[in-house]
C-alpha cells in the first residue's frame, strides 16, 4: 500500500515534467519551421522519417492489424530489460491475443518498457550501423529513415491501442504513475528524432527546456494560489461540523 502511493505520489509530481516536455516539442516545431521560413515543407530526412510514419498509419487504419507481431515485441521487450535487470527468463509465450513471460524478478522499468521501447525500431537502427561496418548504407539514409518511422509509428499506434484497454502491468504499477512515465519517455523520444531529422539542436532543447520550466512552474504557483484558499474553506467548514 506505500509503495502504490509512493508511485502515486511520483506520478504528481512527473505531471509538471510531462508539460516541459510537451512545450519543449511544441517549441522544436515551432524553431523548425521559423528556421525554413515559415514554409511548410520538411527538411528530406524529416520527410523520409514522417513518411514512413504515415505509411504504416495508412497500413494500420485500412487493414487487418498485426497483433501477433505486436504482442512478440511486447514480450520479448519485457524479457530484453529483464535480461538487463538481472533476471532470468523461465518462459516466454506469444499468442494471437496475449502473450505472457515469466521472469525471475521485475520492477516497473521491465513492466512499463514495452510502452516505451520500439524493440522493432532499435533492431532497425542496430542493422544499420551494423550494416554500416561492412556496406556505404548512407546512401540509402533516407530509406533506413523511413523504416525508422514506419516501425516508431507501429509501436505508438499499438501502445495507444493497449492503453485504451486494461493492462495488467498497467494496473499493477498504477495508472497515474504508469501514464505519466510512459507519456514522457515517448515524448523525449519524439523531441530527440525532432533534433536528429531536423535543424533543431540540442541547444535549442536545452533553451527549450529552461524556458519550459520557468512557465511551467509559474502555472503550478498560480495553481496552488487559486486552490489553497479553497482548500481552508473546505478545512473549515470540516472543523466546524466536528465541532457541531
Amino acid at each position: 500500500m506505500l509503495l502504490k502511493f509512493a508511485k502515486w505520489l511520483v506520478g504528481i509530481l512527473l505531471l509538471p515534467v510531462c508539460v516541459v516536455a510537451s512545450l519543449v516539442f511544441w517549441g522544436l516545431l515551432q524553431a523548425v519551421a521559423q528556421a525554413h521560413g515559415g514554409a511548410t515543407v520538411l527538411p528530406v530526412p524529416a520527410l523520409a522519417l514522417v513518411g514512413g510514419f504515415g505509411l504504416w498509419m495508412v497500413i494500420f487504419a485500412l487493414f487487418p492489424s498485426p497483433a501477433r507481431s505486436y504482442i512478440l515485441a511486447h514480450e520479448l521487450t519485457h524479457a530484453l530489460w529483464g535480461l538487463m535487470m538481472g533476471a532470468s527468463i523461465s518462459k516466454i509465450s506469444v499468442h494471437d491475443d496475449h502473450g505472457a513471460v515469466v521472469l525471475s524478478k521485475t520492477n516497473f522499468l521491465i513492466t512499463l518498457a514495452p510502452y516505451f521501447f520500439p524493440l522493432y525500431t532499435v533492431l532497425v537502427i542496430g542493422l544499420y550501423y551494423l550494416l554500416w561496418l561492412f556496406y556505404p548504407v548512407e546512401r540509402y539514409d533516407l530509406v533506413w529513415l523511413g523504416l525508422i518511422g514506419f516501425t516508431w509509428s507501429f509501436h505508438l499506434t499499438f501502445t495507444v491501442t493497449a492503453l485504451l484497454q486494461r493492462q495488467s502491468d498497467i494496473r499493477d504499477q498504477g495508472r497515474l504513475f504508469s501514464y505519466t512515465v510512459i507519456y514522457l519517455a515517448n515524448i523525449i523520444g519524439i523531441c530527440a528524432w525532432v533534433v536528429l531529422v531536423s535543424s533543431a539542436s540540442p541547444a535549442d532543447v536545452l533553451r527549450l527546456t529552461e524556458r519550459a520550466t520557468y512557465r511551467t512552474c509559474g502555472w503550478c504557483v498560480h495553481l496552488v494560489n487559486v486552490i489553497e484558499p479553497r482548500v481552508r474553506v473546505v478545512k473549515a467548514s470540516v472543523m466546524h461540523a466536528l465541532n457541531l
